[in-house]
């Protein structure tokens, strides 16, 4: 497992106190991270508390909340325990409503739940919220913390490697389940940009429907919303520097996603997938992957896929294997979830 240090230190602000769990404590140390907080206020006095949204993708949300408080159910009745509050922990909305009171945000709130792509599709509500006139600027991200349920529930799927994942590795074996915070502020273009500003070039999203756990076998979703993304951005495959592939380190997973690959790029694309160094953060793996996207265009950084030794011979991708140090102007996020949610974003260097 890929626990997060600390977490359980956290303290949230007395009036946020209802909103104490796990997951929202993670939320709040994300949030305190590199300047972002002080960026978001900025934001809410430039365009009014009112035009800023919040667009928080998860998976499970706060439910470790309600699996300790079964722990403590009356022995004779079998009620909760009077302190446990469902509305503001293990509810899906709650981590978005705990970051919305945390900024003091009165704009549109939503949070997106659709497994593994959860807080890449949230670049894409906000986009589209933008678009129709309803915000100027938008607090995206995705946070998921670990719990029983998720790790039972995986392993019962028989998807959880003994070792750290080896994504495309020809012994792969499974998943690592990572925990992650993840944040970002969208804001309209303005009239000047710093050569360092990140643009969102394109987004696209499909729904195969295949199978509740399985990717489509030829990742004829995964290409869809690939395609889509960069119809939207108006590039060609040639146009893209590096894929940030979902790459889970599962057989199936990762041999259907080099399929939708190939057929649309190639292979002579630089790809790699992050997630040996992350685990797989679940709903939040798309945030967390749009800012390991982001660094990489800023430092000119492709990043080398970690722990895969041996690379699948049949997955026909330009796997980076080490780390390479060029200039980088545009790349693409995979984020595909269970029940063929899939997600494919386009970021682009402003200079």
């Amino acid at each position: 497992m890929g626990e997060v240090a600390g977490v359980d230190a956290v303290e949230l602000p007395t009036h946020l106190a209802d909103f104490d769990c796990r997951n929202n404590r993670l939320a709040l140390l994300g949030l305190m991270q590199d300047g972002f907080a002080d960026a978001v206020t900025a934001a809410s006095h430039k365009y009014g508390a009112q035009r800023v949204g919040v667009f928080i993708g998860t998976s499970t949300s706060g439910i470790l909340q309600t699996e300790l408080a079964y722990r403590r159910r009356d022995p004779v009745s079998g009620a909760l325990p009077a302190d446990f509050i469902y509305r503001t922990t293990h509810n899906t909305f709650s981590v978005a409503d705990f970051t919305r009171h945390y900024f003091g945000l009165t704009g549109p709130a939503v949070a997106v739940s659709s497994a593994c792509s959860s807080s890449a599709k949230v670049f894409a509500s906000a986009r589209r919220m933008m678009a129709a006139g309803l915000i100027d600027a938008a607090v995206v991200g995705g946070v998921d913390s670990l719990c029983l349920t998720t790790l039972y529930g995986f392993n019962s799927l028989g998807l959880i490697s003994t070792q750290p994942c080896r994504p495309f590795d020809a012994a792969r074996d499974g998943i690592s389940i990572g925990e992650a915070a993840a944040f970002a502020l969208l804001e309209r273009l303005p009239a000047q940009l710093d050569d360092d500003a990140v643009l969102l070039l394109g987004v696209g999203e499909s729904s195969d429907a295949h199978h509740m756990s399985s990717p489509h076998p030829d990742g004829l979703g995964a290409r869809m919303a690939m395609q889509d993304a960069l119809t939207m951005a108006q590039l060609d495959a040639a146009d893209i520097d590096y894929i940030n592939l979902h790459g889970t380190a599962t057989p199936s997973n990762d041999a259907a996603e080099a399929k939708a690959v190939a057929a649309l790029f190639g292979s002579t694309t630089p790809c790699s997938s992050t997630k040996g160094a992350t685990g797989h953060t679940l709903g939040a793996a798309g945030g967390l992957e749009a800012v390991i996207c982001a660094l990489a265009l800023q430092h000119g950084l492709l990043p080398g896929g970690l722990n895969t030794q041996q690379l699948d011979p049949a997955l026909p991708l330009n796997y980076l294997l080490d780390n390479r140090e060029q200039r980088v102007s545009r790349v693409l996020s995979n984020s595909f979830g269970f029940g063929g949610t899939n997600c494919s974003l386009i970021f682009g260097r402003a200079g």
